[in-house]
């Protein structure tokens, strides 16, 4: 098969590569641009380990071919905090001990990212029923779930990020 061009823009950088048409975003996240949060889990999209926000909307990178997001804004957990400043919803995941092994925790975090970019104000119903794409072992979903709308809370008194 032969190699494609595209141009992706991950976490405000944009990068020119040549893959496969057979590569998974999530390979090209981890393995060619060295974006580890995104988790590899299950590779069959279960888990939603290796969610991040494409314009943002909450995808399973393992489900995404690396052509199909050519010329699109790619979102990881590397790119969510601003500086040396954690992103709301990051201080929250810590505050509420909504973090225990922190290996699905990036893929919540992200998709809690994409819920809050299109609602701001969720109800308790809405973040679980966002979160039933994102297999945890270990913290359940309760702490998670006060966390998001914690960080839902500040970030409507503060400029969106």
């Amino acid at each position: 098969m032969t190699k494609r061009d595209i141009s992706i823009c991950v976490n405000g950088k944009w990068y020119e590569l040549a893959v496969e048409p057979y590569e998974t975003l999530l390979d090209v996240l981890r393995d060619r641009l060295g974006h580890t949060g995104t988790k590899s889990g299950c590779a069959k999209g279960e888990c939603g380990a290796c969610t991040v926000n494409i314009d943002g909307k909450a995808i399973l990178s393992c489900l995404t071919l690396a052509v199909q997001v050519d010329g699109k804004e790619i979102l990881t957990i590397e790119g969510l905090h601003k500086g040396a400043e954690p992103h709301p919803l990051q201080e929250a995941f810590v505050k509420q001990a909504a973090v225990q092994c922190g290996y699905c925790t990036p893929g919540m975090i992200m998709n809690a990212k994409a819920l809050l970019n299109h609602n701001s104000n969720p109800s308790e119903k809405e973040v679980r029923k966002t979160l039933s794409s994102n297999l945890c072992r270990c913290t359940g979903y309760e702490r998670p779930v006060k966390a998001i709308l914690e960080a839902a809370t500040i970030m409507r008194g503060k400029d969106e990020r």
